[in-house]
């Protein structure tokens, strides 16, 4: 499941050993979230995926609220780094987070492969944060 978000093998191995994942499974595995610690109180988020057929129903923004009530008093705040797809930014903007920064040429270096969303070739990352308060 987690190729589904990342579909790079060797960037999410990467990631793992140091991640805690959490599966939301409502008669079934319907997402997953791996979080790690990016250090000075920021707590990263390095996959979240749901499955195609349950994607809308709102499962990767319960895992979202999960997080950051779970992580609230041990972080100060979440970060994400996604490709700039009209999809995925739009989504965690609705869950409250705000632009940060951004990766120039990120998965175009690091991919082996071009990744397309939404018919758009993606190249940079982009990262948004969310203050936990």
């Amino acid at each position: 499941m987690l190729l589904l978000a990342d579909e790079q093998e060797s960037l999410i191995n990467r990631y793992l050993d140091n991640g805690t994942m959490y599966v939301l499974d409502d008669n079934g595995v319907k997402a997953i979230i791996v979080v790690c610690d990016a250090g000075d109180g920021v707590l990263e988020i390095k996959n979240l995926a749901v499955e195609p057929q349950f994607r809308r129903y709102g499962y990767g923004r319960k895992l979202i609220e999960f997080v950051c009530t779970h992580y609230r008093g041990k972080y100060h705040t979440v970060q994400a780094g996604t490709g700039d797809s009209p999809l995925t930014v739009p989504f965690y903007e609705k869950c409250g987070f705000k632009r940060s920064c951004v990766v120039k040429n990120f998965f175009t270096d690091n991919y082996d492969h071009p990744i397309f969303e939404c018919g758009k070739q993606l190249a940079d990352m982009i990262y948004l944060v969310k203050k936990l308060t």
